[in-house]
């Protein structure tokens, strides 16, 4: 029950609205019961706010059409400043991208997004009404990095609906399986779906960078952490577990290939749909999509801290490139072992072109594994010059 004139919203669709006869100012909202999710994302939104309604809709894998309400809300006061009709617009394109990238359909019946007050997170995927830190309505002239700062991180949440909403943790030791590839699906969206180009720029300049600072300080940590209570696992909200996360995420998918990497998402949805999980979980369904074995990749990756250092070793002879070796340098600073990890790169061989400008001339895709790793040569670099080439 709240003020009749208020704006009122939670996770179900509102399924009746009841002005009291006993207090005409005050109305009662009831909404529809929700599928299975978390105790965690329940949300409630009351108050006198401003309110822009539109309706996404999307033609399914088997043919069927999915058609999802949405709504943006925002304080009255803020109204003249916000803008429904941009927000709308990434919205509808994040729900197509993510409903054919995920091939299951958006699971929450609407989709409301709320920017509020006084929010002390940037957001948070509570499903069927994310809410926003309200720093997000630019009430000033605003940079095209504000923008798309605020692009990402509405994509972000709403891969939530998925990852995190839809299949959820089993316990706060493998946060990552919600915010690491929240993390990742943002950036991928802004890069799918919108007219920034700069998105993986972006990731590599801010979040890799953070995430590299974060893993050399005393208090870094594996990404899957030891989590035995509550009070532990507000601590892991931090870059290692984002950040790192979500470039450990972008070198998976390099690992096992995209297409693979899809492929074993679906699975994991389809499978796990409304419960929860473990990283074993995620893994099998990814290992039977790609092929390959993530047990190893999994222990070296996510159970192990710092960073890997890599340099590359090239042999010369009279001028001309014979081969190249890559060293790899991967001292855990908790425990002070090597750990050496797996690596799928694409290494490049450089020169200046006649305008005096560096153009790639060739590259080779290889798999690092070990301390040492000789590269295989590619035709493109048989018999180059070794004096302008450059990895």
């Amino acid at each position: 029950m709240a003020p009749s004139a208020w704006q009122v919203s939670s996770n179900g669709v509102e399924t009746l609205r009841t002005q009291l006869t006993s207090d005409p100012d005050t109305s009662r909202w009831d909404f529809a019961p929700t599928k299975a999710m978390s105790t965690y994302i329940t949300t409630v939104l009351a108050g006198p706010y401003f309110k822009a309604e539109d309706s996404w809709r999307g033609t399914l894998t088997d043919g069927s059409v999915l058609d999802v309400p949405l709504a943006l809300y925002c304080r009255a006061s803020m109204a003249p400043s916000f803008d429904p009709e941009a927000l709308f617009t990434l919205t509808k394109n994040g729900l197509d991208f993510f409903n054919e990238l995920f091939d299951f359909p958006y699971p929450w019946g609407k989709y409301d997004q709320a920017f509020v007050p006084e929010y002390n997170l940037g957001a948070m995927e509570n499903p069927g009404l994310v809410t926003f830190t309200e720093n997000y309505v630019f009430t000033s002239r605003a940079a095209d990095s504000q923008y798309q700062a605020r692009a990402n991180t509405l994509l972000h949440e709403m891969a939530h609906m998925w990852f995190g909403d839809l299949v959820t943790m089993q316990w706060w030791d493998d946060l990552w399986l919600k915010e690491s590839f929240a993390d990742y699906m943002g950036t991928l969206g802004v890069d799918r779906t919108t007219d920034w180009d700069t998105a993986w720029v972006n990731f590599a300049n801010n979040r890799k960078a953070w995430a590299y600072v974060q893993d050399q300080l005393p208090t870094t940590h594996p990404i899957v952490a030891d989590i035995p209570d509550l009070e532990a696992a507000k601590q892991n909200f931090d870059g290692i577990t984002y950040a790192k996360g979500a470039s450990v995420l972008k070198q998976l998918v390099a690992y096992v290939g995209f297409e693979a990497f899809v492929a074993g998402s679906r699975r994991y949805f389809k499978d796990h749909a409304y419960g929860n999980t473990t990283l074993a979980d995620l893994l099998a369904a990814l290992s039977a999509a790609s092929g390959r074995d993530l047990a190893d990749w999994a222990r070296q990756w996510l159970q192990t801290s710092g960073i890997s250092t890599l340099t590359a070793g090239i042999e010369e002879h009279d001028g001309v490139l014979r081969a190249v070796t890559l060293h790899q340098d991967a001292e855990d600073p908790t425990t002070g072992r090597q750990e050496p990890r797996p690596h799928r790169l694409r290494i490049g061989l450089y020169g200046m072109d006649d305008a005096g400008a560096l153009v790639r001339t060739g590259s080779v895709e290889t798999d690092v594994t070990g301390a040492r790793t000789d590269v295989p040569p590619s035709p493109a670099s048989r018999g180059r010059p070794a004096a302008g080439q450059r990895r």
